[in-house]
Order: C-alpha cells, then sequence, then structure tokens
C-alpha cells in the first residue's frame, strides 16, 4: 500500500511541521524568544538539575517529635480533666508511647474514666473519606491505673497531618527565596521532596528548611541566679535555654509561653535606626498584640526572652509597655541571616522537625559542562548513525536519515509540550533512541531486500516490505516500552527522565518508521521509478548466509553456562562497587580553583574533620576529584548532612564544589529494593506479553536469555568495578529491552517460518530464521553501538559507567538472542517430533534451503 491519499499526505507532514515549529525554540536564545509575537511557540525544554544545577533535597518528618507533643498535650489534658473534676490523682508521667496516672480514691474511677474519655474519642481522617480512628486507647493494667496509649493509627494520622502542614510551610519557605520554578510535593507517607533549579545556594536552602522555627515570647526568671540554676537548682515551671553566642550564655526561662509565632502576620528584614544594625521587624494580629502588651504593662524592668527553636536569640529589658503589636528581633544578625528568620516566620513553623535523607546538588558549572557534553556526543552519535546509513543503503539511508531527524524532532517536541524534565540520562536516553530508531527502518529495508529475491517487482517487494515489518516492529518495540514504563514507575530522578524519553523515542518511531518513511519511498518511486532497489555501499552481512548456528548450540549453551557460572563466583567474591544509592553515604565532586586536583591533600583535610572512611579518586580532568564518605557507624539520618557542611567548609578555600550526593541509609536500603522489584517486574511484564503474542515456549526462551544477559552484565560490572548505581539498574533494564528486541525480531520469524514450512526440522527452520535476519541484526547493533560509544567517548565521566554497561549490553543481547533464544525452544519442543526425526534434523540442521 504505497498509495496516500491528499489528506494523508497533509496529515503525515502536519503532524511533522508542528513538531519542527515545537521543537524549534530550544536552539534559540531566551532574548530572541521573547522579542517574537506571543502566537509563536516559545516554550523550551525544562532541563534537570544535571543539566542547568540545582538541588534535589528529601525531607523525612521526625515522628518522634509528634508523639512527644501528642504525649505532652495528653498530659496537659489528663491534668486539667482531672483538676476540673475534682479527682484526686498521682502519678502522672508518659512513656515511650503511652502516659498513665494513677486515682487515688478507688471510687472515682468510674467519675476518672467518664472525665478522661475525649482523649479516646474517634477523630476524622479525612474529609472526603468520612472515617474516623481513635488515636488512643485506654486500658487498666491494675486497678486504679489509667494507661493511655498511642495507637498505630493515630500516629499515622498525625504524621500525615504534620506532613501536610509541613508542605504547605515547606512551599511557602521556597517561594520566598524567590527561584524559579521550585518543586515540593508529597512522597510516600512521610517524605517531601524539594527541587529547586537553578539554585546558586544549596547549603542556605538546607538551612531554611531544616529549622522548625517555632518561635516564643517568654519571660526570663531572674529570681534564681542562672548558674544555681545550671549546677542543677532548677525551680519548677523553668528550662534552661541557651544562646547561639559563642560562647552559649544560659537563661533561666519560665515555662509560660506570653505569645507564640503563630500570632505573626508579617516579618521582614530591616535595620535598626539607631545602631543601623540589621534586624527583623514583626506584627502581630490583633490576639497577640493584646496578649503582648499585657505582658510587656505587668513586667516593665523585668527581661523577656525571644525563642526560636529552644535557642534564645535575645532578650532585651521591658523599658516601657509596647500596645502596638509590633517590634523587632535584634541579635548579632548579618542582612542575609535577617532575611532568612523574616522569611522563616512569615512562612510560619513546622509542626516537626525535618531531617535530610537525601540530598543531591549539582553546581551550575558542572550543569553547563553537562549540557555541551551532551549535545556534543548527540551530535557526534547522529552524524555516525547517518553516514553508516547512507553508506548501507544508499538513497533508501537517507530517506531513513530524514525519518530519524524528524524522529528526534518529535521527541523533543513532546518533551516540551508535556513539561518533562530533559536529565542528562535523558540525553543518553536520546541517544539510545537515535539508534534503536534506525532498527524499524533496518527491519523494513532488509524485508524489501528480500522480497525483492523471491522474484517480486520492486513494487510489490516494497509493498510487503513494510507490510510484513509491522508486526515485527510493534512486537520488538513494545518490549523495550514495557521496561521504560516500568523504570518510569519505579525509578527516581534521572532515571524517570531516561524512561520517559525512550518511552517518547518508542511511540515515535513508530510514527515515523509506517508513515513517514513510507510516504518518502513512495515518493521517491512515484518520481524515480527505480529500476532496482538501492545496494548501498557496504554490506556487513552477505545478502544470503547458511551459518549452522544450531549445530554449535550445545557448545554455546555450555560456553554460556560456564561464564554466567563465572560471573556469579565473580559477583559473590569480588562483589561491586557500589554506588551510595545502595550503600548510603556521600559523593562530593570538586575542581581546584588553580592547578590540579591534590588526592592526598583532600583525604588529610577530611580526615581532620572526623568524617570516617574517605575515598579520594581523580575523576575526569587533572583538576577534578571525586570524593566518597561511607556512612558512619550508628549514625543518625542527619549525620550526613553535617559530614557535608564540615567537608564542603574545609575545602572551600581552593576547590569549588560542583556536586553533592548525599543518602541516608533508609533511602539507600529502599532503592535497593526498589532496583529489585524494578528488575523482576520489568522481566515479569515482558514474559506475560512474549507468552500472550507467541507460545510458552518463546516466552521461556526470551527469559532464559535475558536472566543470561543480565548474570553477565552484573559479571561484567564486577570485573571492571565500574560503578553500580542506580543509573546502572535502567542500563540493565535497558539492556533486557534491548535484548528482548532482538530476541522478539528472529521469534517473529520463526513463527512465519512454522507455517510456511509445517514440516521442516526444528533445529533447520532456527538456522533459517537466524540467518534470514542476521543482517538485520548486525546492522541494527551496529548503528545502536555507533550511537552509545560517542555517548561513552564524549558524554562526561557521570554516564560513563552507565554507557559501558549498555555498550556490553548490545554485544552480549546480540549474541544471547541467536544462540540462547533460539536453541531454548528445541530443548522445550516447540514442535513435537519423534527420536527418529530428532536424529535427522540434527544432521540436516546446517543444510538450508536455498534462496
Amino acid at each position: 500500500m504505497l498509495y496516500f491519499s491528499r489528506w494523508k499526505t497533509i496529515s503525515i507532514w502536519a503532524v511533522v511541521l508542528l513538531a519542527v515549529l515545537f521543537a524549534l525554540p530550544n536552539i534559540y536564545p531566551q532574548k530572541l524568544l521573547s522579542a517574537l509575537p506571543d502566537w509563536v511557540p516559545k516554550k523550551q525544554l525544562t532541563l534537570g538539575l544535571d543539566l542547568q544545577g540545582g538541588s534535589h533535597i528529601l525531607l523525612k518528618i521526625d515522628a518522634s517529635d509528634l508523639i512527644k507533643e501528642r504525649l505532652n498535650s495528653a498530659r496537659d489534658e489528663i491534668r486539667v480533666q482531672l483538676r476540673d473534676a475534682k479527682i484526686g490523682y498521682t502519678g502522672l508521667s508518659g512513656t515511650a508511647k503511652a502516659v498513665q496516672v494513677r486515682i487515688r480514691d478507688a471510687s472515682q474511677i468510674d467519675a476518672a474514666k467518664q472525665a478522661l474519655k475525649s482523649l479516646t474519642d474517634p477523630v476524622s481522617s479525612g474529609m472526603f473519606t468520612g472515617g474516623s480512628i481513635s488515636e488512643m486507647t485506654m486500658d487498666e493494667p491494675e486497678p486504679g491505673l489509667l494507661r493511655f496509649t498511642l495507637t498505630d493509627e493515630g500516629i499515622k494520622y498525625r504524621t500525615s497531618t504534620a506532613l501536610s502542614q509541613s508542605i504547605e510551610v515547606v512551599g511557602r519557605r521556597v517561594n520566598e527565596l524567590g527561584t524559579t520554578e521550585p518543586i515540593v510535593q508529597r512522597q510516600g507517607d512521610d517524605r517531601i521532596l524539594v527541587q529547586v533549579p537553578g539554585l546558586q545556594d544549596p547549603q542556605r536552602l538546607k538551612d531554611i528548611l531544616g529549622q522548625t522555627a517555632k518561635l516564643t515570647f517568654q519571660m526570663v526568671d531572674q529570681s534564681v541566679p542562672v548558674q544555681e540554676a545550671v549546677n542543677g537548682h532548677v525551680p519548677p515551671g523553668d528550662t534552661i535555654m541557651y544562646s547561639k553566642d559563642d560562647p552559649p550564655v544560659p537563661y533561666l526561662i519560665e515555662n509560660r509561653v506570653i505569645v507564640s509565632g503563630e500570632n505573626l502576620v508579617d516579618a521582614q528584614a530591616t535595620f535598626d535606626q539607631r545602631t543601623n544594625e540589621p534586624v527583623v521587624s514583626f506584627r502581630f494580629d490583633s490576639k497577640g498584640a493584646t496578649r503582648f502588651g499585657q505582658a510587656t504593662q505587668q513586667n516593665v524592668g523585668k527581661l523577656f526572652a525571644i525563642i526560636l527553636d529552644n535557642h534564645v536569640i535575645s532578650a532585651p529589658q521591658i523599658r516601657e509597655p509596647i500596645l502596638g503589636g509590633t517590634g523587632q528581633i535584634s541579635g548579632n544578625f548579618t542582612a542575609q541571616s535577617a532575611n532568612d528568620l523574616a522569611v522563616l516566620l512569615r512562612a510560619g513553623a513546622l509542626p516537626a522537625t525535618l531531617t535530610v535523607v537525601e540530598e543531591r546538588t549539582v553546581g551550575p558549572g558542572l550543569g553547563q559542562d553537562s549540557i555541551q557534553a551532551g549535545k556534543l556526543s548527540a551530535i557526534v552519535g547522529s552524524i555516525l548513525v547517518v553516514l553508516f546509513m547512507a553508506v548501507a543503503y544508499g538513497r533508501l539511508g537517507w530517506i531513513a536519515n530524514i525519518a530519524l531527524a524528524a524522529n528526534v524532532a518529535m521527541i523533543i517536541a513532546v518533551l516540551t509540550l508535556v513539561g518533562a524534565t530533559l536529565t542528562l540520562p535523558g540525553i543518553a536516553g536520546i541517544v539510545l533512541t537515535i539508534g534503536m530508531a534506525v532498527d524499524s527502518n533496518v527491519l523494513i529495508y532488509e524485508r524489501i531486500r528480500e522480497e525483492r529475491r523471491e522474484g517480486r517487482s520492486i513494487v510489490q517487494a516494497l509493498d510487503a516490505g513494510f507490510s510484513r515489518a509491522l508486526a515485527t516492529i510493534v512486537d520488538s518495540n513494545l518490549t523495550t516500552l514495557i521496561a521504560a514504563v516500568v523504570l518510569f514507575f519505579l525509578g527516581s530522578g534521572p532515571v524517570r527522565g531516561f524512561a520517559v524519553t525512550l518511552a517518547i523515542g518508542i511511540i515515535t518511531t513508530l510514527f515515523t518508521a509506517f508513515t513517514l518513511t513510507r510516504w518518502l519511498t513512495a515518493e521517491w518511486f512515484r518520481r524515480w521509478r527505480p529500476k532496482e532497489i538501492p545496494k548501498g555501499y557496504i554490506r556487513l552481512v552477505p545478502e544470503v548466509t547458511r551459518i549452522p548456528f544450531m549445530r554449535v548450540r550445545i557448545q554455546a549453551f555450555f560456553l554460556s553456562v560456564m561464564l554466567c557460572v563465572a560471573s556469579v563466583a565473580l559477583v559473590f567474591t569480588h562483589g561491586f562497587n557500589l554506588g551510595i544509592d545502595f550503600t548510603g553515604g556521600t559523593l562530593i565532586e570538586v575542581r581546584a580553583k588553580s592547578g590540579e586536583a591534590d588526592v592526598g591533600d583532600i583525604r588529610s583535610r577530611l580526615s581532620q574533620i572526623g568524617a570516617g572512611e574517605v575515598q579520594v579518586q581523580g575523576f575526569g580532568d587533572h583538576s577534578d576529584a571525586l570524593i566518597r564518605i561511607g556512612v558512619l557507624p550508628d549514625s543518625g539520618e542527619n549525620a550526613g548532612d553535617t559530614v557535608v557542611q564540615k567537608a564542603q567548609a574545609s575545602l572551600a578555600s581552593d576547590y569549588d564544589i560542583r556536586r553533592t550526593e548525599l543518602v541516608g541509609p533508609t533511602v539507600s536500603n529502599e532503592l535497593a529494593w526498589t532496583a529489585i522489584l524494578g528488575t523482576l517486574a520489568a522481566m515479569g511484564g515482558i514474559l506475560i506479553y512474549v507468552w500472550v503474542r507467541f507460545e510458552w515456549q518463546f516466552a521461556i526462551g526470551a527469559i532464559t536469555s535475558t536472566v543470561n544477559d543480565i548474570i553477565l552484565t552484573l559479571g561484567f560490572l564486577s570485573l571492571t568495578g565500574l560503578q553500580f548505581d542506580l543509573s546502572t539498574v535502567a542500563a540493565i533494564l535497558t539492556i533486557v529491552g534491548y535484548s528482548l528486541n532482538d530476541t522478539v525480531v528472529i521469534y517473529d520469524r520463526v513463527r512465519e517460518n512454522l507455517r510456511r514450512f509445517k514440516k521442516m526440522p526444528l533445529g533447520q527452520l532456527l538456522d533459517l530464521s537466524d540467518n534470514e535476519m542476521l543482517a538485520r541484526t548486525v546492522m541494527t547493533s551496529v548503528t545502536t553501538f555507533l550511537a552509545l560509544l560517542a555517548l561513552y567517548l564524549l558524554g562526561g565521566e557521570v554516564i560513563r559507567s552507565f554507557v559501558a554497561s549498555m555498550l556490553f549490553g548490545v554485544c552480549i543481547g546480540t549474541l544471547s538472542s541467536i544462540f540462547i533464544a533460539a536453541p531454548v525452544l528445541i530443548f522445550f519442543h516447540l514442535r513435537p517430533v519423534t527420536q527418529k526425526e530428532m536424529i535427522a534434523a540434527e544432521n540436516a540442521a546446517h543444510q538450508l534451503p536455498a534462496k
């Protein structure tokens, strides 16, 4: 069907032109785009943090704070309720998740239970769900002893509520910084993901997000010398708090809160008119102004403390009543610290402490380098593929190249329109798509040549080439799409960017292969009326081959098993060079401000700050170094953040911090499990698809081949010592998709030949199928290899191990499709045969039918 109606032609080119139109803004500077009319598409790709710099921070809410706060409020409620009911009690205390009280008079126990019933009353768990939960349960372990225990549902409810409030507060704080398009979103049950692109000072962001910012105004107790309280004589109802001075100054603070930060309506960084020092001016609401005015009227001449997160910021003397509801906070501020405090006060206090459990920060310099490396590798990879196709297929190759250019434009246009984020692995996805997109054209062109060799006219060969390659191309691309979907749902950050790009590339490839390439081929035939199919200038595989693959299947199986056993042994004895994604810890990339990076000096500086296990190695250029700091034993989730701050401070004088990655122990364990589940889910999904599309023997063969590829890739990673991290898992899943793509192409030809040669021995039929698809297999492998090779050589150190894994996977996947996937069909008796027929098949395995 090489005929295209006018509306089909218009539709095809309309899609291509729209893709080009929406992709073009990405090559022009923003200044030029802003000068264009509003109706012209101006939207550009959203660059990931690894391309434009910025911070990715994962915060975890501290549930222990919430539990402690709830138990404190429960104690206060018990005290008030029993006092109001005039019920005598003793032993009011709290434990890990419970608070208990003993009723003195046994006759008042029932009355006490009734008075405290509100503690166990159900609370609404959601506006829309209509459900309710009990935060606390009451039991009586012994007569007169009432114990109230927080339930798991109650803790979860408190955590969920606090998380929602925290997201709002964090969002306000980040927006106050004036950053561009920050992302603040919930992740899981107790975490908040914050992504701020283009941020120049990530430490400032962490400082602002890490503070709870609970502001209170309380009186200073001057009736007892503070030093006496420090020595252990703290009066009831008082607490010792310290300032942030160096050395810290102790204060004896009354527990009674005069007014809290909840009553603030505004806070601004200003300058004191008398001293010209930076201060924070604040304004209360009417309720707060009234309370503050009354307290200052009653305590003229006394000290009152302004307290932020249990630290005394300042403790001025009340010289006169403050009745206007306004005031100012002073305390040795710089202009920036005053502004940061004002940001915290305006945004409001967090309901609980947030801990940094994962951080990935990229400096703008490294981001720009990554963009240049990504562009260069994509351009060089494209040129190599374009030249190869032109040399291999002549004019048909140039048609494929036009379709390839349209394909890339469509990928960029779709990414731009949907607002997807382009990451460095995303660029790798585009480069891989460039290589794999050619596969569809190679399948079509090789089928056209095959049909022509069988005696069909050029028109019939062209038509049959496109028609009969359709099912094969759809099947092979859908297996890769399954792997991409799994990567998206189970991956995170840059891995998701790779999955999105790969998935979009697969879909656009299907469009260009069966619409644009077909239209261009039809137009070429109509205008030039060729007498023969273009031969090209080189041919990697002869037109007809009769290689007896099945004759060496036992030897191939044995060699594969031996290599797999060796790989498993290597993994268990040598292990992997695990990245911090799986081990936890800190990764810092630095560049010397002048000269070369001194690895010994860096190691010496870090050992002085007590950073624990430190590994320093050269990275990329001589001026670069990569620092890896392990997780300290028995350290908390926030220990890594402290190490990062100390490490950066010790190196800042001579080195630029280009990239920082921090993964806490909890997150690393979760990422490891996610990686395992993702691989199993991808294999399971592909197994089901192959089973449904073919027969169960094909599914077993596909999975056997895939397991072989995974094990050998793991052995390769262990042997070479390449870093094994989340991007490596993405590479393995891509290898799974690529290998199965190759396997399904061969299986599709096996299925076709099973219908054509119903009495041919299975071994001979498999040899025939392998030989018929050999040219396509080699051509696709070479184009994909060329694209990946450019990425490996020019894409930069950050993704080198990621690309190296895929390069190895392309080679091993190609071999396993021929020597593993096909012979499995014999082992599982795809076509039932007698013993005599099996012997005959063995003898005839190398005798293929003549073309």
